[in-house]
């Protein structure tokens, strides 16, 4: 598995396995290729947006990791991490966010954040699961969300 910083050319094929993953009912965001070109990969608050791939370069996930601004969409606190995980369905299972969180941890530390926080939707029981291996604790949940942090080392 090779892991580097996403492309504006990886955008299609993100787009494709986010489409996959509305299909099943575990993405309510947009999902289309200029939202990931423009919310994900291009974004003005980046840190880091990291892509794995495997060996013939199909891409198995990306995660995100934005600096929180004032106002930030997601009541993140100012200067704390926003984090966004998304595996593509076909590499569940394999270790890919864990991969990927040994990169955007890394990325943290050196851009000095805190705290990295990660919104998950309270019906998605693997990605709660998932944040929770990573060492994310919750501080708050609705029906809606669970809102979890992690502290950067």
């Amino acid at each position: 598995m090779i892991l580097r910083q996403a492309k504006a050319e990886d955008a299609a094929e993100v787009s494709t396995f986010l489409n996959a993953l509305v299909v099943l009912g575990k993405r309510r965001l947009p999902a289309d290729e200029d939202f990931v070109r423009d919310v994900y990969i291009g974004h003005a608050d980046n840190i880091a947006c990291s892509v794995a791939e495997d060996g013939d370069g199909t891409l198995l996930g990306i995660q995100i990791l934005l600096r929180a601004t004032e106002g930030n969409p997601y009541g993140v606190a100012p200067g704390w991490g926003i984090i966004g995980t998304h595996v593509n369905p076909k590499a569940a299972r394999r270790g890919v966010g864990r991969k990927l969180f040994a990169t955007t941890q890394a990325a943290a530390e050196e851009a000095g954040l805190h705290k990295i926080e990660a919104t998950i939707g309270a019906k998605s029981p693997d990605a709660l699961a998932y944040y929770d291996s990573m060492g994310f604790e919750t501080f708050a949940s609705d029906d809606e969300k669970v809102r979890k942090s992690f502290a950067v080392r």
